[in-house]
């Protein structure tokens, strides 16, 4: 675990973030709060891209929770048969469609609590809906950030949620909004697991990982 970067130090690494990329967006497709629920549930254990490849047909016919309790279990896992442990996440999204139908009228709340007692839907997944949707700046962590905020010394932290509160509390405010995209598209494209793309990384001199690569 790397050493707590400063302030200045983590204002500059957004900074670069900022300016190669002002405004990251999230890789999951969706056309709305519930497909966006139920894509990022969907995704955990799993890629984006496969996700994304499983859901634009089914997004096409079962964009809200009625929809997909009519299409069902069986037709729902015929759509995601390809994402990693798919009849766990089929029952699930049926039993969270299920309670937005029943309890929620269909809609999907905007708080953490009442996400996270969806079935399937973690503190993770509800971090990223609040923040993609709703424009929360909450810090979703995942593999990729968990690995980078460890690495660079922006967010080290021995679980998740430490690496959150890292977050929270080193990045400045007005990096937060975008603060845990920038860092997935950084983890899952230069900052790497096996083999980081140090040559290639646009903070490599701020960043105090010691077995950069050359």
């Amino acid at each position: 675990m790397a050493k707590q970067l400063d302030y200045h130090t983590i204002r500059e690494i957004f900074t670069r973030f900022h300016t190669a990329e002002p405004e990251p967006r999230g890789e999951l497709e969706h056309v709305n709060a519930y497909t966006l629920v139920v894509a990022v549930a969907l995704s955990a254990q799993a890629t984006d891209a496969g996700v994304n490849k499983a859901t634009r047909a089914l997004f096409q016919i079962a964009d809200t929770p009625q929809k997909m309790l009519d299409l069902g279990e069986a037709g729902l896992t015929e759509h995601i048969k390809t994402i990693g442990l798919f009849r766990q996440k089929a029952k699930n999204v049926i039993k969270l469609s299920r309670i937005l139908a029943d309890d929620y009228d269909g809609v999907v709340p905007n708080s953490r609590a009442a996400l996270q007692s969806l079935p399937g839907v973690g503190r993770k997944t509800a971090n990223v809906v609040l923040n993609m949707w709703w424009g929360v700046p909450t810090q979703a962590v995942d593999t990729h950030i968990f690995r980078f905020g460890n690495r660079s010394g922006v967010a080290p932290g021995k679980d998740v949620v430490a690496v959150e509160r890292a977050i929270e509390d080193n990045v400045p405010a007005d990096f937060q909004q975008h603060a845990h995209h920038w860092m997935i598209l950084h983890g899952r494209y230069t900052c790497v697991a096996r083999k980081p793309k140090c040559p290639a990384c646009l903070i490599r001199d701020l960043c105090q990982y010691e077995d950069k690569t050359p």
